[in-house]
């Protein structure tokens, strides 16, 4: 039997004993669809500046955000969930996960059927005014930036993604959820996550303070290795493909 293969094997077994797992889901496991991840060599932040994604940037320039945002930002949701969603949308439909929390703002869980998502840091797939809280479509926002550069609402306000921007409070009812996933989960998996940024990284803090066991899956080390019980060293697809044909073979 494989390296890969054992780890898999592993990985669904530790699942299975579990009575409550939440995942918490971070840019890594996108990379696999032709989304970059922000931060790494040849990442999002290679090619557009950090500061498209303030609150004041946006609001001072939001011509400049939008002009990015069409072939850079939005067009995350074109592409399709890979193994890694599917394998987590598998778990959740066979009652062996309960929540998955993502720091993706890609809505490519969602894409592959996953109902119980907690979106931290929003959607590219929404938009709302920021006046009169209007809630629109991509594809009426597009609509919109074909008459102009900078979508406005009927009401006169500016049309914000909804995602969360540097500067903007994440939303509360998503912490609470999170922080809820956390505190009852007996076993709390992060894949995909460097788990560098916070909020999120606190979610697997708080699940091994309340009694969890912590599982990280990722390709490179992460900034809470020192916390797990388990550590899956993998390459996410490969990894998710093997937990994948398992399943069948088990079904």
């Amino acid at each position: 039997m494989s390296r890969l293969s054992q780890e898999a094997r592993n990985f669904i077994s530790l699942i299975r004993e579990s009575t409550c797992t939440s995942v918490l889901t971070g840019a890594g496991i996108s990379v696999a669809s032709g989304i970059p991840d922000f931060r790494s060599p040849g990442g999002l932040y290679s090619k557009i500046s950090p500061d498209i994604f303030e609150l004041s940037s946006f609001i001072e320039d939001p011509a400049r955000y939008y002009r990015v945002a069409k072939e850079r930002i939005h067009t995350m949701s074109d592409v399709s969930p890979n193994a890694t969603h599917i394998l987590l949308t598998r778990l959740q439909t066979l009652g062996l996960i309960e929540t998955i929390i993502t720091q993706n703002i890609d809505g490519l869980q969602q894409k592959s059927g996953a109902e119980e998502v907690v979106e931290l840091h929003g959607t590219v797939s929404e938009f709302e005014c920021m006046q009169c809280k209007r809630r629109f479509t991509r594809k009426e926002v597009e609509l919109l930036l074909e008459r102009s550069d900078v979508p406005r609402c009927d009401c006169g306000g500016l049309i914000k993604p909804s995602i969360v921007f540097f500067g903007e409070m994440l939303p509360q009812d998503a912490i609470r959820r999170a922080e809820n996933a956390a505190l009852k989960s007996d076993l709390f998996i992060a894949m995909g996550s460097s788990l560098m940024v916070y909020p999120a990284a606190q979610f697997p803090v708080i699940a091994k303070s309340s009694g969890a066991r912590v599982a990280i899956v990722n390709r490179d080390e992460t900034g809470l290795d020192y916390l797990a019980d388990y550590i899956f060293s993998v390459e996410l697809e490969s990894f998710s493909e093997e937990a994948l044909r398992l399943l069948d073979e088990e079904s």
